[in-house]
């Protein structure tokens, strides 16, 4: 990655997306840091100094691109990294329509508006999409059925994007980390009536060093899938 590179993320208020936002601004790049609402860019302007805020629903895509209309969008996009997500865990026989659509926005049909909306950006530089998907993406258990839906959707976005732009030099990488010590995960073990010891899982930073690994590979060659899992 060239020095000063732009990279927009989303989910950079907590877990994974902290860690790979802290790395990349330490560093020195440039980030457009993702927000649900003007409160929280606040919050993030003020842990990154210097960083960017773009803000919009994630679970409202059909508003992105309205939303996004009424903002400074960046002229350079280097990466756009898809860290977000919601989990509702539930049976199929208890999950409502609501839960389906709430996690389904947020983890795939916002990552693909977001996709399109900086697509131009992202030709023109020769880009980097990251997708973080989740083990969840690649196999689906018991409780996890809409969570698990809308990641294996996300390994499909992923798949027909890196086929569709290829010839355009964009560079698309799907991370799929086993559990990971964050807030999202406390909430999982709290849904599944678990005591929760983040010792027990993977440390978000390492994540990130994978995610960065793929951001920094030389352009002779482009990671496709990564399968990070818990090494304790």
């Amino acid at each position: 990655m060239a020095v000063m590179a732009t990279h927009v993320i989303t989910g950079a208020g907590s877990g994974i997306g902290a860690a790979v936002a802290r790395r990349l601004h330490a560093r020195g790049d440039d980030l457009v840091l993702h927000a649900r609402d003007a409160g929280r860019a606040k919050e993030l302007a003020a842990e990154f100094p210097g960083a960017r805020t773009l803000v919009g629903d994630l679970a409202d895509p059909d508003r992105l691109s309205w939303a996004f209309s009424h903002q400074s969008l960046p002229g350079r996009v280097d990466s756009l990294l898809h860290v977000a997500g919601v989990v509702d865990l539930g049976p199929v026989g208890e999950l409502t329509p609501k839960s389906w659509r709430h996690q389904l926005n947020v983890n795939l049909v916002a990552p693909a508006e977001l996709t399109r909306l900086f697509l131009p950006q992202l030709r023109a530089s020769r880009g980097h999409v990251v997708f973080v998907n989740s083990g969840a993406g690649l196999s689906a258990h018991a409780d996890w059925s809409a969570y698990a839906a809308s990641k294996h959707g996300l390994k499909a976005l992923a798949d027909s994007l890196r086929a569709e732009e290829h010839a355009s030099g964009v560079r698309v990488t799907s991370v799929y980390p086993g559990r990971t010590a964050s807030p999202m995960q406390a909430k999982v073990h709290l849904q599944e009536g678990k005591d929760y010891d983040p010792e027990k899982w993977i440390d978000p930073e390492s994540v990130a060093t994978t995610i960065l690994m793929s951001l920094d590979l030389p352009r002779d060659a482009e990671v496709n899938d990564l399968t990070v899992r818990p090494g304790n």
